[in-house]
């Protein structure tokens, strides 16, 4: 066994001294010019791009057997400028080929190239003839057939332009490996490169790489990583007259804000566009992608659909989706209306930017919702963003106990926006809905609410100092908290004079409240207020600023019959004035005073000047402004004595 060995080792070392010393012949006597014109022709013939060098040519047959060029040009289609700008182009030749004379390039290092990619308006590129030239070379039989089957990058850049589309971008420090095995059709690349800013770790792969290049259908995979995004699609991929790809789509970020902001969208304005993940069936044509069997994550809310995305020099996004519960109050936590831990309209400019950039179409529903404090049953709405201008639609919401529907409008005039309201609630708890909707919180029962209003302005300040429109309220069996009517009427009845005491406790219960209110530049002007109930009646005129949130109001109190004992009833005028969120309440003193006993020697004494201090202290007694202790309601009612007189001249005694 061993001699068998001994004698079978002997000819295969022979063979290998034999090549050795045929390979260091080849390298005495092989003609380095003619290798470097085959070289050259080999790279022309495959690429169909013509090879420009200009600076050293290295070659070398042992031991390793390669061609290096320097500075390396290669163009073609046409251009005048280099398609490709090579530092050092190393061709890797084949051992065999080469000790029969024969020169075959095995695999090509490019070192620092810069690739250039210029797209025309029809879609076409300055590497559409190494594209149609290598699809050509590649195929089983043809002439001038690629003999190399690898393509190594390192330190690459890539500048892509398409003045059509006004896209500008490159790729840099780019380390790339391309390979074709010859015993396969399929094609594969991976490697890494910066885009701006973030290291992008990529591979694609395809299953035909020729019917790929000829535009013809080919398996396809590809798989895109960055710290912003990640993004993988396997399916298939066609190019006769348009692009045409379809499978499996997954996209994954961290932040979706950061990820487009990378991507070169302006983000929405607001907080949210956090955590974000997409699952779904894809079918893209050309620049229209289709998604079907969508499975979509953003911010913690799920819900699955249909989405359709087209970018034909402007970008445009359709949804219909479908969710379980919806949290929108990531996206309205840095929206505010009135200024922190003031009772004042927030001053900050809004910022419009984010309607100026993609068209949207958006169709949700789901089984509830929460925006804020607010928390909905199952809503159906609509979103759309056109041309700058965005339209909210709510088909139907469960909201406040009850159900409400309507229409939010945003158009954006330079930095000022142009807004549009117009809702109906029905059936809603008036608590929940007043104190949400308008910062009242004294009001409770249920009812109807409808509110048509415009406005416009840079800021929610802006907004308020414009607002024209009309709202109705009509509620029943319910309260207006703050004071008792009856209590009061029945008091001041027996003793007009009788005391100011406290005004501002208990609460008022109502039967019906109707209530229609005309917005013009900011007020709000009572065209028909009346609260009616079984002890009680309140009718009010006036006005409310809405800019500055304070009442100005007049109203009369009366008593029913059955509640006051006698046939006429009684009567009294009283003023609302203040802010929205604790106003005063206090009586007409003038009706007081002449319905009080000595009433006459009062109201003459008050045309004396020596004995009107008198008077006033009278009326400062019945208001309370001058026997109530320092307290918080005192501080809030100091005002009352200085109103009361005005309040006097100007109520008409019933």
């Amino acid at each position: 066994m061993a001699q068998g060995m001994k004698r079978l080792g002997m000819p295969i070392a022979a063979l290998l001294g034999l090549a050795l010393v045929g390979l260091i012949g080849t390298s005495w006597f092989l003609n380095r010019d003619a290798l470097r014109e085959a070289v050259e022709a080999q790279i022309r013939a495959v690429t169909g791009l013509d090879l420009m060098i200009t600076g050293a040519i290295d070659v070398s047959v042992f031991p390793g057997s390669y061609v290096s060029f320097h500075d390396v040009g290669l163009k073609g289609g046409g251009t005048t400028a280099p398609a490709l700008q090579v530092d050092v182009l190393t061709a890797n030749l084949r051992l065999l080929p080469l000790l029969l004379r024969r020169f075959e390039i095995a695999d090509v290092m490019m070192l620092r190239p810069h690739i250039r990619v210029v797209r025309d308006g029809n879609g076409e590129s300055n590497w559409t003839p190494f594209v149609e030239t290598i699809a050509r070379t590649m195929k089983p039989g043809a002439e001038n057939q690629v003999s190399f089957s690898e393509i190594r990058i390192q330190d690459g850049v890539l500048d892509y332009e398409d003045s059509t589309n006004h896209v500008s971008e490159q790729l840099g420090d780019i380390d790339l490996s391309l390979a074709w095995p010859s015993i396969s059709r399929s094609f594969a690349a991976t490697g890494q490169f910066d885009w701006r800013g973030e290291r992008v770790d990529g591979s694609i792969s395809a299953g035909d790489f020729v019917a790929m290049l000829s535009g013809d259908r080919s398996g396809l995979k590809a798989r895109l990583a960055s710290a912003p995004l990640k993004l993988a699609f396997d399916g298939t991929v066609a190019n006769r007259t348009s692009l045409m790809m379809e499978g499996t789509a997954t996209i994954d970020s961290l932040s979706l804000r950061n990820a487009l902001r990378w991507m070169g969208q302006a983000a929405p304005a607001g907080g949210g566009f956090g955590r974000f993940a997409l699952k779904a069936r894809a079918n893209v044509v050309g620049g229209s992608v289709a998604l079907t069997n969508v499975n979509v994550e953003l911010d913690g809310n799920v819900a699955e659909g249909v989405m359709t995305f087209v970018n034909n020099g402007r970008q445009t996004l359709q949804a219909t989706l479908a969710a379980g519960n919806l949290d929108f109050t990531p996206y309205i936590s840095t929206f505010r209306l009135l200024a922190s831990g003031a009772h004042d309209w927030n001053r900050q400019l809004f910022d419009l930017n984010s309607l100026s950039t993609t068209d949207l179409d958006m169709r949700l529903s789901a089984a509830r919702v929460t925006v804020g404090p607010t928390r909905l049953g199952r809503t159906a709405f609509g979103a759309n963003l056109r041309g700058g201008a965005l339209a909210l639609s709510v088909g139907e919401a469960q909201m406040y106990g009850g159900i409400a529907n309507g229409s939010f409008g945003v158009a954006r005039s330079d930095a000022v926006a142009d807004v549009k309201a117009q809702f109906q609630f029905t059936d809603v708890d008036l608590q929940a809905c007043a104190s949400e909707l308008f910062g009242i919180n004294k009001l409770s029962g249920r009812g109807n609410l409808s509110v048509s209003l415009v406005a416009s302005g840079s800021s929610p300040f802006g907004l308020a100092s414009s607002l024209d429109g009309t709202a109705t309220l009509t509620g029943h069996d319910g309260a207006i908290a703050g004071f008792n009517v009856e209590q009061l009427l029945k008091r001041l009845e027996r003793r007009p004079l009788s005391g100011g005491g406290n005004f501002r406790n208990g609460s008022t219960p109502y039967d019906n409240l109707n209530v229609s209110v005309k917005f013009a530049d900011g007020i709000a002007t009572a065209e028909d207020v009346r609260v009616e109930g079984a002890a009680a009646r309140i009718t009010l005129t006036g006005t409310a600023s809405v800019p500055s949130r304070e009442y100005d109001l007049k109203g009369v109190a009366s008593l029913t019959a059955a509640s006051s004992g006698n046939d006429k009833g009684f009567d009294l005028p009283f003023v609302v004035q203040g802010p929205w969120d604790d106003p005063l309440v206090f009586p007409d003193p003038d009706i007081l005073i002449r319905r009080s006993p000595g009433a006459a020697q009062l109201l003459e004494s008050v045309k004396d000047r020596k004995t009107r201090d008198a008077v006033r202290s009278v009326i400062e007694r019945f208001t309370g402004g001058g026997a109530r202790p320092a307290a918080p309601d005192a501080a809030v009612s100091a005002p009352a004595p200085a109103s009361a007189p005005a309040a006097a001249e100007n109520a008409k005694p019933n």
